[in-house]
């Protein structure tokens, strides 16, 4: 898990205000002496035996996992199994399942309302997802099937369990994939019944509950009515939780273990049947479902995701990267004993040029291979593996820290701000959606298809297709939200902690809005 740096921050938000919502990346837990009493001399008592058979148990897990798949082709896996392999091995793995459990601490599962039939919902939608623990709301929903990483087949037993429950697997390295998935999944949902249902973990991450991320939209495309199922673990103490900055996976099995009892509360709400609408547009439709689920757990429905492996928060009207690689980059920098602001100048403003590895090394007078590597690896390269000097002339000039916000942001301008024969009248030069795109990447950690979007809706107030830069300025500069931003982001050798009480709700303004309802 990525380490903040350390410094504190101004918070983001202005002050009196509505307070912001927590920010769902990270786990704080705090212990007090007591505490720490307890957790010492259980983690020595009752932890490592409820471990040692708590692996028992899922080894014992494998000859069932791997019977009801044994002798079996390929042909007749694309077909639900039935039979005395279904019914030996199914309530096998379900009664090991619910024993592995209870040896870990999770001694009650209480369940509240009345799962549906795979008639009334073929697709059941899971959250918060929060711990690698959340599994174990496959057992009240009678072991559905799930969606998960082609990758995990090779991992021992877990593979086994996978084949076992006839699970939908997604490669991230094979484009197809995500495309089969969706086919799959659209088959089983519309098969009348003929398939179990299947569980969507639809934030695709863990959190730390407090607030839900942004439903991919997956579990949605095939448009059929959902039930959602909400995951709430009501301890004095939360052992489970694991995001992506706070207890490692060793932690929050140790510290669980240790607890005496641990409870688990599986709630069934109402099944969601979509509107034609929703039926069409799975992204409103995911969407809705999210507002429902946050409304019935009471806390926030946030635009908060994962792009790649980084997590992206909203403020305002911009997303941006929890931790913008801009501060791991003047990191490296600082280590290798680089200043950074003498390079830009070489620069031309509104043309690219291309530049290897090896000239990025000359002009940044860096020797180790290494660290050459590591720093040329931050900026986004072309198929010939060559990166703009413009990206690079932006980002010294930003960690160095000798210009005003004002300097930056109009250096910024100038460096890919373009002038398009097609422009008949008006200001001379222009920033498109590429340059825009560019600039919020490298300084925010902002997603470019995010920020291509956002340059669209700037630009939807007047008749042209760039930003002008008294438009751009106002935007991050002078706007009372995103210039606070943009002057925090851009000070990276205070880099805020995230895991720190200020920055903690100062980052994650990411309160979706009102989604349309139903039938609008």
């Amino acid at each position: 898990m990525s380490q903040g740096s350390p410094g504190d921050w101004a918070p983001l938000y202005p002050t009196p205000g509505p307070p912001a919502p927590p920010n769902p990346f990270v786990h704080e837990l705090h212990l007090s002496r007591l505490q720490r009493v307890k957790f010492c001399l259980l983690g020595a008592l009752l932890a490592p035996i409820r471990v040692l058979l708590a692996f028992i148990v899922l080894f014992l897990l494998w000859p069932f996992a791997w019977l009801q798949v044994a002798g079996l082709t390929e042909e007749q896996l694309q077909e639900p199994i039935t039979g005395w392999r279904k019914t030996v091995c199914h309530n096998g793995v379900l009664g090991l399942s619910r024993l592995l459990f209870f040896l870990l601490g999770f001694l009650r599962i209480r369940v509240r309302g009345q799962r549906a039939s795979r008639l009334q919902a073929p697709v059941l939608v899971a959250a918060p997802h929060s711990t690698f623990f959340d599994p174990i709301v496959l057992l009240p929903c009678d072991l559905p099937k799930v969606v998960s990483r082609a990758e995990n087949l090779s991992v021992p037993v877990i593979g086994a369990l996978l084949r076992f429950n006839q699970a939908i697997l997604v490669s991230r390295h094979d484009p197809a994939s995500r495309r089969r998935v969706v086919e799959e999944v659209r088959r089983r949902a519309t098969s009348g019944g003929k398939w179990p249902q299947v569980l969507f973990f639809p934030e695709g991450t863990c959190s730390n509950k407090k607030a839900l991320l942004k439903f991919k939209p997956g579990a949605f495309i095939a448009g059929v009515p959902v039930q959602p199922v909400l995951i709430r673990y009501p301890n004095s103490l939360d052992t489970t939780s694991w995001a992506w900055r706070g207890p490692g996976v060793l932690k929050v099995l140790w510290l669980t273990a240790s607890q005496p009892c641990s409870i688990v509360d599986v709630e069934f709400l109402p099944v969601y049947r979509p509107s034609p609408e929703e039926s069409r547009d799975p992204t409103l439709y995911a969407n809705n479902v999210q507002r429902v689920m946050a409304q019935a757990l009471g806390i926030p429905a946030t635009e908060c995701e994962f792009v790649g492996s980084l997590p992206v928060i909203v403020v305002g009207r911009l997303k941006v990267a929890l931790e913008p690689q801009l501060w791991e980059l003047g990191r490296v920098l600082r280590k290798a004993g680089l200043s950074p602001g003498c390079v830009d100048t070489e620069a031309e403003p509104g043309r690219s040029r291309m530049i290897s590895q090896e000239e990025f090394a000359r002009q940044l007078q860096l020797s180790d291979p290494q660290m050459v590597a590591g720093a040329f690896s931050y900026f986004q390269q072309d198929a010939r593996g060559l990166v703009d000097f413009r990206d690079v002339a932006l980002a010294l000039a930003a960690l160095d820290g000798g210009r005003s916000l004002e300097e930056l942001t109009r250096l910024a301008f100038e460096l890919f701000a373009e002038e398009k024969e097609e422009q008949a009248e008006g200001p001379g030069r222009l920033l498109y959606k590429d340059g825009f795109s560019t600039i919020l990447h490298l300084l925010l950690g902002s997603p470019h298809p995010a920020a291509r979007t956002l340059h669209a809706e700037l630009c939807q107030a007047g008749a042209r297709q760039g930003l002008s830069l008294c438009e751009f300025q106002d935007f991050s500069v002078h706007h009372p939200l995103h210039g606070k931003l943009f002057g925090t982001y851009l000070r990276p050798s205070q880099a805020p902690n995230a895991s720190s009480p200020a920055s903690a709700p100062a980052l994650a303004n990411g309160t979706a809005q009102a989604p349309k309802q139903k039938g609008d």
